[in-house]
């Protein structure tokens, strides 16, 4: 494909967000994704236009004003620190992002046609989720999900996987309408810890791959990659560097889903699953904290 996939961090930023895609960007009509980076008392103000949208803090404590309704969001000091809580945003609606300490805010957001009341979403009722098995085990904060928080079209979910873990896996797509898959536009933003200390240089890796489509690239802290069609994953936290990927998903389906099919030559590696245990660092953190 000649549009780029791969997005590294600093390379996708506009109107004051570092990271700015819309669905003009991604050649697509739904998903879209900004994150933004407020200094200590500075305030962010935008309108969320034709599109539903969740502020969720990656890094850091904001207040949220949406028409007139306001929101104070503990937020958390980095993503792998505790499940954050977060402000739903409808469309057609004036927002405010203060942040008095300053941090970073991951704004996922879905085109759609109803318009809803703005809302909070308490951490303590994101619903954690562990996926997989042995090192394929990996943690899903359920927070914007179909059974996780009511919007319009959105679908947005955290991934959390221990160093030397994959998750996304098996490989699986969302690209075609059927009785077990939803056509789906998505999103991978990624940030990356470490296991070292200060001084380090995160990496992980991720695959995407269909007729017209070849991605394998390394990924760190910031970068993003769009799913327009074809099979996605693994997603791969290399050894030493626990990594945090935010999913935006949406599409045309009339409901709320995160249907999808696995690649059928990897489709048996579920099965294998069966009776092992799944690793003990997970889940790494909940509404309280680091486990």
């Amino acid at each position: 494909m000649s549009r780029a996939l791969h997005l590294p961090a600093g390379s996708a930023g506009a109107d004051g967000f570092s990271l700015a895609i819309t669905p003009r960007d991604a050649g697509w009509t739904y998903s879209s994704l900004r994150v933004l980076e407020l200094a200590a008392g500075e305030t962010a103000r935008f309108t969320t236009g034709d599109s539903e949208c969740v502020v969720l803090p990656l890094a850091g404590a904001c207040r949220v004003a949406v028409d007139g309704q306001s929101f104070e969001l503990a937020g958390r000091t980095d993503v792998f620190a505790r499940v954050s809580d977060f402000a739903y945003a409808p469309r057609d609606a004036e927002v405010s992002v203060h942040s008095a300490r300053g941090g970073r805010f991951a704004l996922p957001a879905a085109r759609c046609e109803r318009r809803l009341e703005p809302a909070y979403g308490p951490a303590e009722r994101v619903p954690v989720e562990i996926r997989g098995a042995g090192n394929a085990t990996r943690q899903v904060n359920n927070f914007a999900s179909p059974e996780g928080f009511g919007c319009d079209r959105l679908v947005a979910v955290e991934v959390l996987t221990p160093d030397g873990n994959w998750s996304s896996y098996p490989p699986h797509k969302h690209d075609e309408r059927g009785d077990d898959e939803a056509v789906l536009e998505e999103i991978y933003y990624f940030e990356l810890g470490s296991t070292g200390g200060p001084g380090t240089a995160p990496l992980g890796y991720q695959r995407v791959y269909a007729d017209g489509v070849d991605v394998l690239e390394e990924v760190r802290h910031g970068d993003a990659v769009l799913v327009p069609r074809g099979y996605h994953g693994p997603s791969m936290a290399a050894p030493g560097y626990p990594m945090y990927y935010l999913n935006v998903l949406a599409g045309p389906h009339p409901e709320r889903t995160m249907a999808c099919c696995d690649d059928p030559a990897h489709h048996w590696v579920r099965a294998s699953w069966e009776g092992m245990a799944t690793d003990p660092r997970v889940p790494l953190c909940d509404a309280e904290g680091r486990r």
